[in-house]
């Protein structure tokens, strides 16, 4: 349904269709509320859909390992919850240290989330090479985790659009929000194209874009946009079996059952949360393949096919924000998750439980300790 009707009035609207979003919105559904899933864009067609899709612990900050470990176990399981395969594939997976800074960073990192629960473990470069004889034999350490994979990303979006439709939640896509009003006990929810969608309660899950969508209620909450530039292979010969990065986090790397190989690591190109991702920094690309070889050398062999741009934020504090905003009846807010592609239907989950009066089987992560009111900013 695409229609803006201000004289229905929902349960719950929820905005910002991504991973996060999309997620709370079924279970919301699911529940039995009037649901109404509201995108500037299309679903999972920002950075949930542009995003390297790795399911790696590896890179996932130490205290949200048990969450990106659930997220990991839904998105191999979406044929069930879903309804639909998105391409999610198990595969092990290594991070490489090719300096000594490195491997000091790599036995940091396998130790801070082992302690969290991830099965990382240290390995001699022979192991490493056993495992995954394409590898660099340079190499000097590596760490090894079982768990590991990547979804196909862009497949996302059709698989949550389809379980939407189902649960009957109302999608208003192309549908941007220009300004929301508190009103008695609801929420007045503006479009930029004049019409309105009123709501019982209130969930803000944009990403990137949240700064701007908690500014609509008074609040401030600094939100970094991060441009990530991706590239992807021509289809080419088994080169490798795992996941596989650097220490640094500066590489990704997969290779899909077509053939063609995924190159991200971070490496920042030009863009905003207006304008989305505008254009790549040639040097920066040139370095991530430049790494990309080094880690895997056959990768010489084979030519980028395509490049592209997706966009993720961060909090100061590098951790997400995830449950009721202070001050707001039935108002909550889901985001900033660093890496969250990996855990982003179980914090949507658990979102959705805290909303129907559930209590969520792991902490969410109170909003209130970034939050600062308008006077407060310079």
């Amino acid at each position: 349904m695409m229609s803006k009707n201000p004289s229905q009035i929902f349960d719950i609207a929820v905005v910002g269709a991504g991973a996060m979003g999309a997620t709370a919105a079924l279970h919301l559904a699911r529940s039995g509320m009037r649901v109404a899933l509201i995108d500037r864009g299309e679903i999972c067609r920002e950075a949930s859909g542009v995003n390297a899709g790795t399911l790696t612990l590896h890179m996932t900050r130490a205290a949200l390992i048990p969450y990106a470990m659930k997220g990991r176990e839904l998105w191999l399981d979406a044929p069930n919850w879903l309804g639909m395969d998105v391409g999610a594939r198990s595969a092990p997976g290594l991070s490489l240290a090719f300096t000594a800074a490195e491997r000091e960073m790599l036995e940091k990192r396998a130790q801070a989330r082992a302690a969290m629960g991830a099965p990382i473990r240290l390995i001699t470069p022979a192991e490493a090479l056993r495992i995954e004889p394409g590898l660099n034999p340079s190499l000097i350490a590596a760490a090894y985790c079982e768990l590991d994979g990547h979804v196909t990303a862009y497949m996302t979006g059709r698989a949550y659009r389809k379980a939407l439709v189902a649960a009957n939640v109302t999608i208003l896509e192309n549908a941007s929000v220009s300004e929301i009003e508190p009103d008695g006990g609801h929420y007045t929810i503006l479009h930029e194209d004049g019409g309105r969608t009123t709501t019982k309660r209130l969930v803000l899950a944009g990403g990137v874009w949240l700064e701007t969508m908690l500014a609509w209620l008074g609040l401030s909450v600094p939100i970094k946009c991060l441009i990530n530039q991706l590239a992807v292979t021509e289809r080419m010969r088994p080169v490798m079996q795992t996941v596989v990065g650097i220490a640094n986090g500066l590489l990704s790397l997969k290779q899909f059952e077509n053939g063609s190989v995924l190159i991200g690591g971070g490496w920042q190109g030009i863009g905003d949360p207006i304008r989305g991702g505008v254009e790549t920094i040639p040097e920066n690309l040139i370095g991530n393949v430049q790494l990309a070889r080094h880690a895997i050398p056959a990768l010489g062999d084979t030519r980028i096919l395509r490049i592209w741009l997706g966009l993720e934020s961060e909090t100061a504090d590098a951790m997400p924000i995830i449950g009721p905003l202070s001050g707001f009846d039935d108002a909550y807010v889901i985001g900033g998750v660093h890496s969250g592609y990996t855990s982003a239907p179980y914090m949507g989950r658990l979102l959705a439980d805290r909303i129907l009066g559930r209590e969520p089987e792991m902490p969410l992560f109170d909003p209130a300790r970034l939050i600062k009111n308008p006077e407060e900013i310079a």
